[in-house]
């Protein structure tokens, strides 16, 4: 290839990749719009403000874990142990709050958590890329050892709390908007402009499309997943302070407890490879929704939970092997 033909050929390739994930966004949104509609027409009392606050707050935790989910499975990797972050974050938050007078502990509840579940991604990441342990197989380590970090230091007992400044976070309102739902809808704008429009973005693409190449051209492979990981493990985090506040109350047990699969679900639904070198952060809030969507709506039609999760896991089979066919 010439040197004249290689920008039109990089240009086209672009063209070709903005097209995809233009249609991929237009076909989730279709889907969704199709849900909804139904809804409207065949459920009671589906069009009212409690019933879109209760849908969207309930898909929050998933969504902000789903976009950390999204950068690590756009590296080609994955991370079964963001559960467990919710529950170590989720078990510090009110030992300090509620050991720490004024707005100290405040503060600290917010800030320590979430780094010690920062932690826990580096501690994956350095797994992952230097001791080369296959992703899935490196976050299983805290996927069952994190969960009993937590156990221990709350000595598997529930926490119980009525703390408003903290539980803000969840409960808070903002012109009568639930701030969990602002903060999620602002976590995705931020993430879907880091991935579109950052070098970091870009690197993160091209090292889950083919890690070797971006390896010699001189790409940061391993620092690119770090952050990956450190960030995924973060917002795990921040998703388990939610939890808790939505709740009054942090158990170990339960905390977070599934939402490594409900993550997965929704970066399938939503379009994003699992096989890397793709990210649609509006897609895993497009495939979060649909996902809440059809759980609420069997429910609203007299159909037991138990069905949700096999049509869960029937939507899963089947964005994996559109992915495929589109690959």
């Amino acid at each position: 290839m010439t040197q004249k033909t290689q920008p039109a050929a990089v240009a086209l390739s672009r063209s070709a990749t903005k097209k995809k994930r233009r249609l991929t966004i237009q076909r989730e949104i279709a889907v969704l719009l199709a849900m909804i509609v139904f809804n409207l027409l065949f459920t009671d009392h589906f069009w009212s403000l409690q019933t879109f606050n209760v849908n969207l707050t309930q898909v929050v935790t998933i969504v902000i874990v789903g976009i950390g989910m999204t950068l690590v499975v756009a590296t080609g990797g994955i991370d079964l142990s963001v559960g467990a972050s919710m529950a170590i974050s989720g078990a510090l938050a009110p030992m300090l709050f509620m050991n720490i007078d004024g707005p100290l502990g405040i503060v600290l509840a917010f800030t320590l958590p979430i780094a010690a579940a920062a932690l826990c991604g580096v501690f994956n990441a350095f797994l992952v890329t230097r001791l080369e342990v296959q992703p899935i197989v490196a976050t299983l380590v805290l996927f069952i050892a994190g969960r009993g970090i937590a156990q221990v230091v709350t000595d598997g007992s529930l926490q119980a709390f009525n703390n408003p400044a903290f539980q803000w976070i969840a409960l808070g309102k903002v012109g009568g908007v639930p701030f969990q739902i602002l903060l999620m809808f602002a976590l995705v704008a931020l993430f879907a402009w880091i991935v579109r429009k950052t070098l970091f973005g870009k690197y993160l693409l091209v090292t889950g499309g083919n890690e070797q190449a971006a390896y010699l051209s001189g790409i940061p492979t391993a620092r690119v997943k770090m952050i990956a990981y450190t960030v995924c493990a973060a917002l795990a985090g921040l998703a388990g302070l939610i939890s808790i506040s939505v709740n009054s109350s942090s158990d170990a047990n339960v905390i977070g407890l599934g939402s490594e699969l409900d993550a997965i679900a929704a970066v399938a639904v939503g379009g994003t490879a699992l096989t890397g070198g793709k990210a649609y952060i509006a897609g895993t809030l497009i495939g979060a929704l649909i996902i809440q969507l059809l759980r609420y709506t069997l429910l609203a039609h007299g159909i037991p939970d138990a069905a949700a999760l096999v049509m869960k896991a029937g939507i899963i089979i089947a964005a994996v092997y559109v992915q495929r066919r589109r690959h």
